[in-house]
């Protein structure tokens, strides 16, 4: 005889009721192109401005003498290292972090996040501090510095260092704020900060006006003030409550899963800018056996490439917090078709003109170089290469868009892969005699390579939770 047991209506199985939705945005229910587009732009302003610092600075440290722009290319690596990680990596791991929470409808967890991301900009700031100023002369010692070069870069280097917590800090506040589709902020204030390290730097580096001649300690000198002013204005305005999310400083207590949260994206995407450096320095060291005309020819077609990736940069950045906020509502789908228009975009906005200045190199050349010599090699890099940026712009944005999924190791590994393709086969072109023309083709074809894995990556990633398997309770009892 078989029975059916009764369930008591208190515990039969009712559907879960779902999390709240937070209210309706262009973020999480407008149309993905317009919105994307509407949030890159500011960032577009910004990184420009980012790039105009850096051939500002060149100009005015060129003033100082040959030694003083030699000691600026000394350093630029580990200054350019700092930003990305602290702007892109972690950043981009803090405004992941805060976009996912408000996708969920939790603004609790998101201020909680936002002030256990500060602790962690300090902390990083702390670390890069102590090491450079502790080891820095070493590093630059190992970098090629010498005689009077060295002290130049020491000199910048122990002034900027010394205060490396604050763009750890200004980059810190400015991913809280991005994680909440504030893009406008952060950009205007970038802008800013580029203004005032221009006339800063220029100032207090060349002794201009009622200034003292610094030199290259005026130079991180100015850096560092205009980081501090913008600090300033964005500390203001997140804890007035006019963001989205206000750091719950008073009364926090650590939570270890909050700087999980972050630190399972941001720890791993810090991998990504730390191989990009050790590729280009590889790949410079391979070339520099051509001679300095095939070294600055090189160096014309890269600085193309550093601008045009700033482009990409800015889609990918503003991909972040839709991506975060999507994955967060649980809505996958919505999350994979923004990473795909982001990185189609990209693609044609950094391919279109870089396919024009592979036709007309000229454009870009004169505005560096009169040497015929230097002119003919920047014309066969850009020609071979330029094309290829495209795939760079690619890579750029899936790698923001996993960041966006918290799922940042497959564009990580996509980086190795590149570093192990470039560095394999460098030294087999080495060891057979080749051409700069075949290394000008390996350059292009690990683009190439870059932008395929990052992309293949996101196929192959599961975005989101694993969905739970369903318990199975016994209803049914069988009496003989």
């Amino acid at each position: 005889m078989t029975e059916v047991a009764e369930i008591p209506v208190d515990v039969q199985e009712r559907p879960l009721p779902r999390p709240p939705r937070p209210a309706r945005s262009a973020l999480t229910d407008g149309p993905i192109l317009r919105t994307l587009l509407s949030l890159a732009w500011p960032n577009v302003v910004a990184l420009s401005a980012g790039t105009c610092v850096v051939i500002a600075e060149t100009s005015y440290i060129g003033r100082l003498g040959v030694e003083a722009l030699a000691a600026m290319a000394l350093v630029f690596p580990t200054v350019i290292l700092t930003m990305t990680m602290s702007g892109g990596a972690m950043g981009g791991a803090v405004a992941s972090a805060i976009a996912r929470a408000l996708g969920a409808g939790d603004r609790e967890r998101a201020g909680t996040l936002a002030a256990h991301a500060l602790l962690i900009g300090i902390s990083f700031g702390l670390v890069f501090m102590l090491g450079m100023l502790i080891f820095g002369p070493q590093v630059l010692t190992m970098l090629g510095g010498r005689g009077t070069v060295l002290a130049h870069a020491i000199a910048y280097t122990q002034v900027f260092f010394g205060g490396a917590v604050l763009p750890w800090l200004l980059n810190t506040m400015a991913g809280v704020l991005r994680g909440t589709g504030n893009m406008k902020l952060p950009s205007l204030l970038i802008l800013n900060s580029a203004v005032w390290q221009i006339v800063l730097g220029g100032s207090l580096g060349l002794g201009l006006g009622p200034f003292p001649q610094l030199g290259m300690r005026g130079v991180a000198a100015g850096a560092l003030i205009a980081y501090s002013m913008n600090i300033c204005v964005m500390g203001w305005y997140l804890f007035s409550g006019r963001a989205r999310v206000v750091p719950k400083l008073r009364g926090l207590r650590i939570q270890w899963s909050m700087f999980f949260d972050i630190l399972k994206v941001g720890a791993i995407a810090c991998f990504s800018p730390l191989q990009s450096v050790l590729t280009i320095s590889i790949f410079t060291h391979m070339l520099a056996k051509f001679g300095t005309a095939t070294l600055a020819g090189y160096g014309i077609g890269a600085r193309l490439e550093f601008l045009l990736t700033s482009i990409a940069f800015s889609f990918g950045i503003a991909s972040v917090p839709m991506i975060g906020m999507a994955v967060g509502a649980g809505r996958i789908g919505r999350a994979r078709r923004i990473a795909w228009i982001a990185g189609a975009s990209a693609f044609v906005a950094v391919g279109a003109p870089a396919c024009l200045i592979a036709l007309f190199p000229d454009l870009w050349v004169n505005i560096f170089t009169d040497s015929a010599t230097v002119r003919a090699t920047s014309h066969q890099y850009l020609s071979t290469v330029a094309p290829f940026y495209a795939f760079i712009g690619l890579a750029s944005t899936m790698y923001f868009s996993s960041q966006g999924a918290a799922k940042v190791v497959g564009p990580v590994l996509a980086q190795t892969a590149r570093l192990i393709y470039i560095s394999a086969c460098g030294w087999w072109l080495s060891t057979h005699d080749a051409t700069a023309q075949s290394f000008f083709w390996l350059a292009a074809s690990s683009m190439v390579v870059l932008g395929l894995l990052s992309s293949s990556s996101v196929v192959l990633t599961r975005w989101g939770p694993r969905a739970a398997k369903p318990a199975v309770r016994p209803v049914l009892s069988v009496a003989d």
